[in-house]
């Protein structure tokens, strides 16, 4: 049987007498075990570090004066020349670090505290006793420490002291009870990839500056490209910094592939065009649209049915309206997965008006493309493999740490054409491999940030069947929320039936509006108790999950599932959290 790494030291490996009756899960019966089993005094630093971290909870004020960081004591298990027992960070400074000639070992005794810090911290998130947020209002937050920026160097100790404070008050969203975004937990694999993508510091804009990430880029997203349907994932792509950025990119590349001479002459050498989404679609295609100017008017919004879902017959009627009045018709954008709703738009019927009025078919999958990893649940998508272009960002449903966004082109070369530059001082034409490899020109950035170390090594980590069992798991998390919620005292379901992805939208409503007739004046007052409990939450800090109106629909509960570490009593203690700080409403 496996190992099970780092978390097995919590187990069932932990002596009876040294984890008396706490939990495996905490911290402390963690660390008790890591001091026994991990060499060189690390864990038992953990320990010291963790309880400094639980004395903290009480407290509702940091020391007006940072504590100096004490001198870190020799790991060393033999006898040794090690120097770290001797640094005092308080003395020390930035410049005495790498590259300073003799800056070794201060600059391993400074990383390894800095580390240490991580490590308690990561420790911390995952515990169940800890607070998602320590909350704070931000004049107050602003006024806790001195976040100024000043003209004289601080001390390595002071930073140290700001690295502690800002992960004191950040929210953990590694937390098993954190559900408030679409991107939540912490994969490890994950992290210590992000850490080695950050030692490397390099650009990903040519070969020979990144040549392993530019192949990683290349295998990666051909093995993407298969898992849409596209025959022996040809095609193109890139990652880039967020859903929102790689739908641009999309919308950019279906006006190039219909008018090329917009990339020299600018728009008014094209006629007026029309872009088409669904009404729940996400905001990123109105905003894309401005930025290219097209225009937010010239993106006509769909009409969806009362699961979220495109109509199609909407659509084709719009298109025609569109074309009578004088625009041209150039982009469709389809959603698998909506943000609100978690719907998937009817893609094989988009796809056949998008063929029959020849316009670029483009699929938003940013947090519904991840299902493509599941045999139970890619039927979902079905349709997908009949798109121009896609967008996937793994860092949400496959939790690879952010930011990790893919946009996949069936037709290759395409984004080379539309955004190339031909840069000399990069780009050089006689260099002595294979350009194509040269990626950065087919890129709207220069600088662009390795993210996909990230996906590659936990995708080599977990396999595709560890990504499918994740997803599945999340999946059948809502399904439990959704079965619970839905003929229990006091929720109403904002649409009927069962949502397709993660999202279970509901309202809560307390013993005082149960038995309100009037609907306005129960509207009214509805409104106001998603804010309430949401703030309630932020202030004790127990469990953080969103809110929304959508349309003509009051304040409800969007509950996302994406935190591989959330399990059923997760689901259980935030519907009684939310019974607990909405009662009194």
């Amino acid at each position: 049987m496996a190992s099970q790494g780092f978390w097995s030291l919590g187990g069932d490996n932990v002596p009876p007498n040294t984890a008396g009756s706490q939990s495996p899960s905490t911290p402390r019966a963690w660390c008790q075990a890591a001091a026994q089993k991990l060499s060189g005094g690390l864990g038992s630093k953990l320990c010291a570090l963790l309880n400094v971290a639980e004395m903290e909870k009480t407290s509702s004020e940091l020391p007006t004066k940072p504590q100096e960081t004490p001198a870190a004591p020799c790991d060393c298990n033999k006898p040794c020349n090690c120097p770290k027992a001797s640094v005092r960070f308080s003395d020390l400074y930035s410049t005495d670090l790498l590259p300073a000639s003799d800056g070794d070992a201060k600059t391993m005794s400074f990383l390894q505290e800095v580390v240490d810090i991580l490590l308690a911290y990561i420790v911390e998130s995952f515990d169940r006793e800890t607070k998602v947020i320590d909350f704070h209002y931000p004049n107050e937050l602003m006024q806790r420490n001195n976040w100024e920026l000043q003209d004289e160097p601080e001390s390595l100790d002071d930073i140290l002291v700001s690295c502690r404070a800002t992960l004191k008050y950040a929210i953990k969203t590694a937390h098993p009870r954190y559900f408030n975004q679409l991107s939540t937990g912490l994969d490890m694999v994950g992290l210590a990839a992000d850490w080695l993508t950050s030692t490397a510091n390099t650009n990903m804009f040519t070969y020979e500056v990144a040549p392993v990430f530019v192949l990683l880029e290349y295998v990666t997203l051909k093995k993407m490209r298969e898992i849409i349907g596209w025959q022996d994932g040809s095609g193109d792509g890139i990652f880039s910094p967020g859903g929102a950025i790689s739908n641009m990119y999309a919308m950019l590349l279906a006006r190039f592939k219909m008018f090329p001479e917009v990339k020299e002459k600018g728009m008014s050498a094209v006629p007026r065009l029309a872009a088409f989404t669904s009404e729940h679609s996400h905001f990123s295609i109105k905003k894309g649209a401005a930025a290219l100017g097209i225009g937010t008017e010239s993106v006509i919004c769909v009409k969806a049915d009362q699961t979220g879902k495109m109509i199609p017959a909407d659509l084709e009627r719009k298109i025609l309206e569109a074309k009578q009045k004088g625009f041209v018709p150039f982009f469709v954008s389809a959603t698998a997965g909506t943000t609100v709703y978690g719907a998937f738009d009817p893609l094989i019927a988009v796809s056949d008006i998008c063929k029959k009025y020849n316009v670029w078919f483009h699929v938003d999958g940013a947090w519904g493309g991840s299902l493509l990893m599941s045999r139970r649940h890619r039927w979902k998508l079905d349709g997908v493999d009949r798109a121009n272009s896609v967008t996937w960002n793994p860092h949400k449903m496959m939790s690879v740490p952010l930011q990790c966004s893919a946009l996949l082109v069936r037709e290759e070369g395409l984004m080379q054409n539309c955004n190339q530059m031909h840069a000399c001082y990069l780009f050089q034409q006689d260099k002595h491999y294979d350009l194509s490899y040269d990626t950065g020109d087919k890129a709207l950035q220069c600088g662009r940030h390795v993210d996909i170390f990230k996906l590659w090594l936990m995708w080599r980590a977990k396999g595709t069947i560890g990504f499918e069992s994740q997803i599945d798991k999340c999946l059948e998390l809502s399904d439990y929320l959704y079965n619970k919620i839905k003929d229990r005292e006091g929720y109403e379901l904002v649409f009927d039936g069962k949502p397709q992805h993660t999202n279970v939208c509901f309202w809560y409503l307390p013993p005082s509006m149960r038995h309100i007739v009037d609907k306005e004046e129960k509207n009214k007052r509805l409104h106001k108790v998603a804010p309430v409990i949401k703030a309630r939450m932020m202030e004790y800090g127990t469990t953080m999950v969103s809110y929304q109106p959508q349309g003509d629909k009051v304040n409800f509960f969007r509950m996302v599932i994406s935190n591989p570490a959330a399990t059923f009593e997760d689901i259980d203690f935030l519907i009684e959290e939310i019974e607990r700080l909405g009662h009194d409403l």
